[in-house]
């Protein structure tokens, strides 16, 4: 919305300045003086008048950000008047060209700021010359409009994406990723972490424009993985333009963490502890002339994360009704943390490299105690009753290795860029259940164990190429090969007592290797026309090969046989997109976009290892699974009325071939150590068998007072519908609902350094095909100090103190079986954080746009195929099945 405030500001400026416009609009034919349309940083003046070249970049005096779209005058010395100008682009850079010689002075001047004039700029013929860095001061006689970018500054609207600062979020301290995005506009997160876009899970995750294959792995997993107060900024992107890779259905989220390219030596530390979990980070930067590294690293440990639930069950067979009841308690505890090494070169003025390498790691424990399963069968007379304890290790290691070239003209925004990557994940998810005695319910009488191994590995290269055309065209191509290996192994052991486990001689070992390739070609073009309307048009096309095999090892072998091919074909896919956007009077912008999306199964949906943590309740992937396509088309408007941004959308999307989760009874004795008669069970797997379409509306909007105070909030609403084409009456289904999602936060600043903030969120129960999911709700506050000249802070955050326990109602159902369970949270929280800052700053280093890999193209999210152990049983926990 900066750009919009700008663009008043600016034509109030041209009308007073007509000098200035005739310098920057040369006379049109018939005396006309009309500004020629033109896309930010483009030349709009081709008249030859010398040889020099001016650069700089504008940034805010206090926060070091780019101040965009600033106004830019260059004046002559001697005579004061403007002989050439333009306007900053959205990095605060601008460019003036084919400058003559002489002595001038540069006026820069922004609503919210004010002016700056750069005296004694001598320009000869010798070459370019760098400005660097040039800070504006806030002007503190136009509260009113300072008021309205500090606004804009917590939710930005630009032409493909929102954005959203995480850094002002003081209560997030100490948490994750997780929490940053309950807060984010359009997104919902449910308790596992799975995260979904105006009810989709079908979205990509990035991290700093780049993927890894621990997202790959699982999307709740990686957002655990990263602190909260690490986070940048979260950028929404609901209609991606060609350039992005063809899958994620609903949109794209990027996660931009905290970064330093200032010049000298800097070192963070941040610190927390609460009473269900700790954290330390570190962060150092060191830049010396045209080379920069960092090292980054931090931990953090989860503990008394404590729970219980309750799940009911009914088979309907041919003999009649199984009833299965069941309870556990719940702990989890775990130790994550991730290493960040990274390294830029300035090759010249126009040519730079950046490269990293990241190392993750993560060792979770999920225990359920006292699983105890009471069922009545109409084959048995009397009660069925086991017990036992179940121990799930989550243990993973991921690597990522980016390398990063950039290349620009002296034609703005002409740029070449090459990106490579490589990432792997190891992971191993195993459980291990003690079947106690049902007499004193402690002795244990016999051990299961299941071992699954995988690892997921891609390696990308990419190609990215722009130009300008004319005065206010943009055309992008580039392509891009992506080359994925999975694999995962997996194996069952039984034991008597705490003797030895041997394996499983009813279950054989199992391993699938899984290999994708994929090659992509793109085009994009961007017009601007004279009536400010936006025009961004491409088309994607992407080849898809996979070689796939599955082989099963005998009981008792070591190796496997020859992998059996599964024959899963080669798919081509053109996903084109559109977004049109028109700047109105008073402020407002109105917005049209279309585009068709696809969406790959991840891992945690192809994995085949079946899991019974809990016998009755089942799960494995399906390694035949094809991928989704997607068409969405999005209207939204957006104004401020007088101190209030609102932001109002209209959304339908319709999803053919949808990857959904379907339940099944099956007949099952295997691995059932105490009663291996035991005859049903729900399986819950995935098939490429529905159609879902969703038609709702977005609403968002926030205001500051008196300066001070900031609040804001939103909700979502729209009426989901699936659908099962499977002829079948077992898989045969149809549900539909309406689904909401609200939040509100508010901010306030005090005197000496002191601020307050408070935050809700709540969503209402999500429809599923076979049932629904209970809704919930998450609230927190917090106090922050910060110290002299801001170096360091210290606060306290507290959550969900009224909850205790939180509770959440699930149901599903089908011709054939009837489920409903009660989950129960004591996630009552308070934390205490402190951070510091080492080091000298300043402004000096050079900026540059860089560039990277994006890989948003599998299907993460809820998945329950990569085996991950749930604290409830399957179907009947906090997991939202599709």
């Amino acid at each position: 919305m900066k750009k919009i405030v700008l663009s008043l500001c600016i034509g109030t400026a041209l009308l007073t300045a007509p000098s200035i416009v005739r310098a920057q609009f040369p006379t049109m034919p018939g005396g006309n003086q009309q500004p020629a349309a033109a896309i930010p940083g483009t030349s709009t003046d081709t008249s030859p008048r010398g040889s020099a070249k001016l650069t700089g970049i504008v940034t805010d005096s206090t926060t070091g950000k780019p101040v965009e779209f600033a106004s830019i005058a260059l004046i002559n010395a001697e005579t004061k008047k403007p002989i050439d100008g333009t306007v900053a682009d959205d990095k605060g850079k601008f460019t003036l060209t084919k400058l003559p010689q002489g002595d001038f002075q540069l006026l820069i001047s922004f609503v919210g700021y004010r002016n700056k004039t750069v005296s004694s700029v001598k320009l000869d013929r010798k070459g370019d010359i760098n400005l660097g860095s040039i800070k504006l001061g806030a002007d503190v006689r136009t509260l009113k409009e300072v008021e309205v970018v500090g606004q804009a500054s917590l939710v930005e609207e630009k032409v493909d994406r929102l954005v959203y600062n995480a850094d002002k979020d003081i209560t997030a301290k100490g948490g994750d990723a997780t929490d940053v995005m309950r807060k984010v506009p359009l997104l919902s997160v449910d308790l596992d972490g799975n995260v979904s876009l105006r009810g989709s899970s079908n979205v990509r995750v990035l991290i700093n424009n780049k993927p890894s294959t621990i997202v790959a792995s699982s999307v709740a997993d990686a957002l655990k993985q990263i602190p909260a107060d690490m986070i940048k900024t979260v950028e929404v992107i609901t209609s991606p333009s060609a350039k992005y890779d063809a899958e994620g259905s609903a949109g794209i989220i990027n996660i931009i963490t905290k970064k330093t390219t200032l010049q000298g030596f800097t070192l963070n530390i941040d610190s927390g502890v609460g009473n269900r979990g700790s954290n330390l980070g570190l962060n150092g930067n060191l830049r010396t002339g045209k080379m920069g590294f960092s090292l980054s690293g931090f931990g953090r440990a989860n503990y008394n994360v404590i729970g219980n639930f309750a799940n009911t069950q009914k088979t309907f067979g041919s003999t009649g009704t199984t009833t299965t009841d069941q309870t556990a308690n719940t702990r989890n505890h775990g130790i994550f943390g991730q290493y960040t090494l990274g390294w830029d070169y300035d090759i010249s003025k126009t040519s730079s490299i950046t490269a990293s390498l990241r190392y993750g790691a993560r060792n979770n424990y999920q225990n359920q105690d006292n699983f105890f399963t009471r069922t009545i069968s109409p084959s048995s007379y009397f009660p069925i009753v086991s017990d036992r304890n179940v121990l799930t290790k989550d243990l993973s290691g991921t690597v990522d290795a980016n390398i990063d070239y950039t290349r620009t003209f002296a034609k703005p925004q002409q740029e070449l860029s090459v990106s490579a990557q490589f990432s792997r994940n190891n992971r191993n998810n195993d459980f291990t259940a003690d079947i106690l005695n049902t007499t004193d319910f402690s002795t244990i009488t016999a051990r299961q164990q299941n071992l699954n191994n995988s690892f997921n590995q891609e390696s990308t290269i990419q190609g990215d190429y722009q130009t300008p055309i004319g005065k206010n065209q943009l055309l992008e191509f580039g392509g891009k090969g992506i080359f994925r290996q999975v694999e995962s192994a997996f194996s069952y052991r039984l034991g008597s007592g705490t003797g030895e486990l041997l394996t499983d001689p009813t279950r054989p070992g199992n391993t699938l290797n899984y290999d994708q390739s994929i090659g992509a070609g793109y085009v994009s073009y961007t017009l601007t026309t004279k009536n400010k309307y936006t025009i961004k048009a491409g088309t994607r096309y992407e080849h898809t090969v996979i070689n796939a095999n599955y082989s099963q090892n005998q009981p008792g072998e070591q190796g496997g046989a020859a992998g059996q091919d599964l024959g899963i074909p080669s798919y081509s896919n053109l996903v084109p997109s559109i977004n049109i956007s028109k700047s109105l009077k008073g402020g407002k912008t109105i917005k049209l976009a279309y585009n068709r999306r696809l969406q790959r199964p991840g891992i945690q949906f192809l994995n085949p290892n079946v899991n019974t943590s809990n016998p009755t309740n089942i799960t494995k992937g399906n390694p035949l699974l094809s991928p989704e396509l997607t068409d969405n088309l999005e209207f939204s408007t957006s104004a401020y009325i007088k101190s209030v941004y609102l932001n109002v959308s209209l959304f339908a999307r319709q999803t053919n071939n949808s990857i959904t989760s379907v339940r099944d009874t099956i007949t099952t004795g295997a691995g059932q150590v105490t009663n291996p008669t035991l005859a049903q069970a729900i399986q819950t797997s995935y098939l490429n068998i529905g159609r879902e379409s969703a038609y709702g509306t977005n609403v968002f909007g926030n205001a500051t007072f008196f300066s001070k105070w900031q609040i804001g909030g939103g909700f979502d609403l729209y009426y989901a519908y699936l659908t099962n084409s499977n002829a079948g009456s077992v898989y045969n289904a149809t549900n539909s609902g309406w689904v909401t999602t609200g939040r509100f936060f508010t901010n306030l600043t005090l005197k000496n350094g002191w601020g307050v903030q408070g935050f809700g969120f709540i969503r209402g129960k999500q429809i599923q095909l076979q049932g629904y999911q209970g809704g919930f709700a998450f609230y927190s506050i917090g106090l922050k100090k910060d110290l002299k000249d801001k170096r360091g802070s210290f606060g306290i955050a507290a959550e969900n103190f009224f909850s205790h326990p939180f509770t959440i109602r699930s149901e599903s159902s089908s011709p054939i079986f009837a489920q409903s369970s009660t989950t129960n949270l004591y996630n009552a929280g308070v934390r205490v954080n402190f951070s510091y800052k080492l080091g000298k700053l300043s402004f000096d280093a050079p900026q540059r746009q860089k560039k990277s890999v994006n890989n948003d193209d599998v299907k993460g999210g809820e998945g329950g195929g990569d085996q991950q152990q749930q604290p409830a049983p399957a179907g009947g926990g906090t997991r939202r099945p599709r």
